[in-house]
């Protein structure tokens, strides 16, 4: 029997992930990945073969009125088509968001599961309709092979109560006004990771940091999310590249009262306008933010990084102690100034930064007297989705 081929898909706002996975019955590998993003009006799509090296790469202008993620899709399978004619494509998985109360695991995609996912688009306004638009034109190209969701919040069901209701009337919360916690996938992904390199630390209690455009904190406890920084939408908690982060309700009514701001122009403040991009009035980007004289810029990395001090202690007192610190993410794994300016003074806490290895990228970056372990891990969604994927595809099957 020849092996089979999984496609993953993993949807932003502006960019799609893909890879292509190739299993042959007992083990899973990558032999392509890339992404399609939007930087302004350009749209770019570069692909890379299991050792990294760029196998494809083009720029182009998009079509007036041709949206982005149908364009990036189209030329996604049109890659694959053509690099890959004889891949043997058995399921395809997709990230997902949000996935509410009901969906806790992965789950292949039926119509109702659409039904289901489009209700939740305007708690995850900026990701659920991409992801729901890969689901369909995956579907459209491939009619015969299962389509399969995996959430971003199904990671964080193991919460407790006190983790995951607001203090509101009950009657919210059964309805499903809660606590949902995201970048799953990411979690999980560095919690398996994290049980191969510190089995040790692993089974006990850690802060894992995924810093990057959306950013997000996670405490657990033997490899189980018990709090969360995200809440209900992906807005709560630390500032991000155009997310407000924590922010106080009576801001909300404020903005409503006294500016006479409708609905769609305090989501499109809270989600696109904010963050990085709205504090340093500079960029979205860490990089371009860390390139700037500008005082605004440094401001805003300064507030980027308070908060996450002050996540890091709050997470620490859920856990009620903590053993290690994973980072990950586009900022987590590359900004090694952002992960000095965080743990500079945290010798209360247990952890000594070795400045040397921090610098060089190392994957321990505490000293060696340090109590408390710091890890740089570079995080992988798309496996953990490809792993997802086959096996719910083969559950459906039986």
């Amino acid at each position: 029997m020849s092996n089979r081929h999984v496609m993953t898909f993993n949807a932003g706002s502006s960019s799609i992930k893909f890879a292509l996975f190739e299993t042959d019955g007992t083990s899973l590998s990558a032999i392509a990945s890339g992404l399609v993003e939007m930087v302004g009006g350009k749209r770019h799509f570069e692909a890379h073969n299991s050792a990294g090296a760029k196998t494809h790469a083009d720029s182009w202008t998009g079509e007036a009125g041709e949206p982005f993620h149908a364009d990036a899709l189209r030329r996604i399978l049109d890659w694959r088509a053509d690099a890959y004619p004889a891949a043997n494509i058995t399921a395809a998985g997709h990230r997902v968001v949000h996935g509410g109360i009901k969906y806790t695991a992965p789950v292949v995609v039926t119509d109702e599961v659409l039904r289901e996912l489009n209700a939740l688009v305007p708690l995850a306004p900026l990701h659920e309709p991409h992801n729901i638009a890969a689901i369909l034109a995956a579907r459209s190209a491939w009619p015969d092979i299962a389509q399969v969701a995996c959430f971003d919040t199904a990671f964080h069901r193991s919460h407790s109560f006190v983790n995951d209701v607001f203090g509101l009337p009950r009657s919210y919360f059964d309805e499903g006004v809660r606590r949902y916690g995201f970048h799953g996938l990411s979690y999980e992904y560095v919690s398996h990771r994290l049980r191969q390199i510190a089995p040790h630390h692993a089974a006990g209690l850690v802060v894992v940091a995924h810093l990057g455009n959306g950013a997000s904190m996670c405490a657990m406890r033997d490899g189980q999310s018990v709090a969360s920084t995200m809440g209900f939408t992906a807005l709560d908690g630390l500032p991000m590249g155009t997310r407000c982060g924590q922010l106080d309700p009576g801001v909300l009514l404020y903005l409503m009262h006294e500016k006479r701001m409708n609905a769609e122009q305090i989501a499109d403040l809270l989600y696109n306008q904010s963050g990085l991009k709205g504090l340093s009035g500079v960029s979205h980007d860490m990089r371009e933010l860390e390139a700037s004289d500008r005082p605004e810029a440094r401001e805003a990395i300064e507030y980027f990084v308070a908060r996450i001090r002050r996540e890091l202690a709050g997470l620490a007192a859920a856990l009620e102690g903590i053993d290690g610190i994973v980072f990950c993410g586009g900022i987590g794994e590359h900004a090694w100034r952002i992960r000095q300016r965080v743990l500079e003074g945290m010798e209360w806490i247990g952890v000594e930064l070795d400045a040397a290895a921090n610098r060089n990228g190392a994957q321990i970056i505490s000293s060696e007297r340090s109590r408390v372990r710091v890890f740089v891990i570079p995080t992988n969604e798309e496996i953990m989705i490809a792993t997802h994927t086959l096996a719910a595809a083969e559950q459906f099957k039986r």
